[in-house]
């Protein structure tokens, strides 16, 4: 006999009341217990970052999180970041930029890249930072790198880059 425990999880703006197996990940909890299929269930080791989602606004590979961990947490996946029935700006630009080719790996790259925009913000340095004292400068490699943990079967990546540069530079 498995033990569930009740936990709080607000997705998406919807405070969510669940009982769940303490082994259950967050991806999980997400997709088969809410109905929520926007994070996508890839390699399920934390490699692909198809499962990427933003918990308390910062990105997260969902598939290796257990969601009992996240209990009161507030977990924003790619379809909880359009409002007013418009789409994110991270999103538009993604269209424009012919960034989305199949999808299946867009709503994880969609819910990194608004990470990643945060972590610049912040002044959160990554592997290829030169100056860790100076402002953040979200250039091309810059990108890449904060992005390399998110894969794309289809090979968009320069699209995608040219994508959250965009948004970057506004």
């Amino acid at each position: 006999m498995t033990t569930t425990i009740p936990i709080g999880l607000t997705v998406d703006g919807r405070h969510c009341d669940l009982d769940l197996d303490p082994r259950t990940t967050l991806l999980d909890a997400v997709r088969e217990h809410l109905g929520n299929t926007s994070p996508k269930k890839g390699c399920d080791h934390g490699q692909c970052g198809a499962c990427t989602v933003l918990v308390d606004g910062r990105r997260v590979l969902s598939c290796l999180t257990l969601a009992v961990a996240k209990d009161g947490a507030e977990v924003t996946t790619a379809d909880g970041l359009a409002r007013d029935g418009g789409l994110h700006p991270v999103a538009e630009a993604f269209l424009a930029h012919d960034a989305y080719q199949c999808g299946y790996c867009t709503p994880g790259q969609v819910c990194s890249a608004v990470g990643l925009l945060d972590e610049a913000d912040r002044g959160a340095p990554s592997a290829v930072t030169d100056d860790l004292t100076a402002d953040t400068v979200l250039d091309r490699a810059e990108i890449a790198e904060r992005l390399s943990g998110n894969l794309c079967r289809c090979a968009a990546y320069t699209n995608i880059v040219s994508a959250v540069a965009e948004v970057a530079s506004r």
